[in-house]
């Protein structure tokens, strides 16, 4: 069993967020059962690079002095499995906002999505989301988003190592890929859905793996909270 004195001097546990929770209700939940078992006043706790509510799957937390480790350990590749439903565009990119347009997927086949895959491998350009928390001119861009405001954003490189296409059964594909810190895997569904002339979006994401960190070894905020007491 773990001391005060080695959460204080850094841990790093191994998070499974739960559908619809935000990152930071997992980092506070984490928190507080330290504080709580040890009767701590303050301690630092953060995580290692945001995950969606809609997604789920491993976030790296970081306590006490190891928070120091979070920028280093969140420039890692991130492994991430999920499902892109094709024929449908979202304002959000998935499924936080509702359908916007439908297409037709009857020219679709299973070699023009295997195809399609292969051409975002590599280093690609994609424009993050309006529905995201980047910043642009001091206010993040789901701001813009809300109130209904047009703003330019700025396409960026990512490099993507793997894109396999898992199971296929339209609307639905199935996906895993490995890519660099700040791909966008929404962008990447809309982008996919582009290029197959039939729209899509992000309909489930779960991240796997964090470097050399899987989410197999991980625990729910409440399977931590039950291992404390």
């Amino acid at each position: 069993m773990k001391t005060k004195e080695d959460f204080l001097n850094g841990q790093l546990l191994l998070i499974d967020k739960p559908l619809k929770w935000t990152s930071f209700q997992a980092v506070n939940s984490v928190k507080w059962a330290i504080r709580k078992k040890f009767d701590l006043k303050k301690i630092k706790v953060g995580h290692a690079g945001t995950l969606d509510p809609l997604a789920t799957g491993l976030l790296l937390i970081c306590t006490g002095k190891f928070t120091k480790k979070i920028s280093e350990l969140q420039g890692q590749e991130k492994e991430y499995t999920g499902t892109i439903t094709l024929g449908a565009t979202t304002p959000s990119y998935d499924l936080e906002s509702e359908v916007d347009h439908t297409y037709p997927i009857t020219h679709l086949t299973e070699k023009s999505i295997y195809d399609t895959a292969m051409h975002f491998i590599g280093e690609i350009q994609q424009i993050p989301p309006i529905f995201s928390a980047l910043k642009k001119d001091g206010k993040r861009l789901y701001q813009y988003a809300r109130q209904g405001e047009e703003v330019e954003i700025k396409s960026r490189t990512v490099h993507v190592r793997e894109f396999e296409i898992t199971k296929i059964n339209l609307p639905e594909v199935g996906f895993r890929i490995c890519c660099s810190k700040g791909t966008y895997i929404r962008s990447l569904a809309h982008d996919f859905g582009k290029a197959l002339g039939s729209g899509g979006y992000l309909s489930e994401l779960r991240r796997t793996k964090i470097g050399y960190y899987n989410v197999d070894k991980a625990l729910t905020p409440k399977d931590f909270e039950k291992e404390m007491f």
